[in-house]
């Protein structure tokens, strides 16, 4: 986990991402409160726009400067974007979220989808450092999450059929094998999105 405290470069733009990112956590835990599958859905929207918001916006840069070299982090990124967006089928075949909290996802991919644009467009390293410490906040989350699985008070259910063929898991496989991988794929995540704040 890229800690604020641990870096010699906690510049400004580090502070603003890490303050966006708590006050995105304080929103997320006030409204979904314990309900850790409802929470992933609306996380993984969210999670699903960064990725492709880079790796198109770095596309159309290597086509408009007409630069290869560009390729490695287009391809990671729209790979980012694919796995969250299949967090979030996972999630809701799990959750089941009603109409109000389906309208509260498409609500959170738009606007979050324009704010995001714009910080990627003019401060690309903030960007990425935010989803850095998202990602941070995601592997915590399901960390709880899987606690809560463990100790009984949220059902281990059967994982759902997408995600076993998915991460290629038994037929047995429970809700808790799913939060594993998932949490394995934040953890990925978090590490290249910091990693690229850190070249600029």
């Amino acid at each position: 986990m890229y800690s604020l405290i641990k870096t010699s470069s906690a510049r400004i733009s580090d502070i603003f991402a890490y303050s966006m990112t708590k006050f995105f956590r304080l929103i997320a835990d006030s409204f979904f409160l314990k309900r850790y599958g409802h929470r992933a859905v609306v996380l993984e929207t969210v999670a699903g726009v960064p990725g492709m918001v880079a790796g198109v916006w770095m596309h159309f840069k290597s086509l408009r400067k007409m630069k290869a070299g560009y390729g490695e982090q287009i391809r990671e990124m729209l790979s980012e974007a694919e796995n969250e967006r299949m967090h979030l089928m996972f999630f809701i075949e799990i959750a089941k979220p009603n109409i109000m909290e389906r309208f509260i996802v498409l609500t959170s991919q738009l606007l979050f989808g324009i704010f995001y644009l714009f910080m990627y467009i003019f401060f690309t390293r903030t960007a990425h450092r935010m989803i850095g410490y998202f990602e941070d906040e995601a592997v915590s989350s399901y960390t709880e999450y899987l606690r809560m699985v463990e100790s009984g008070k949220v059902e281990d259910s059967s994982a759902p059929r997408l995600a076993i063929n998915y991460y290629n898991l038994g037929a047995d496989a429970k809700l808790s094998d799913v939060i594993r991988c998932v949490r394995a794929d934040e953890q990925h995540h978090s590490e290249t999105n910091h990693s690229y704040a850190n070249k600029f």
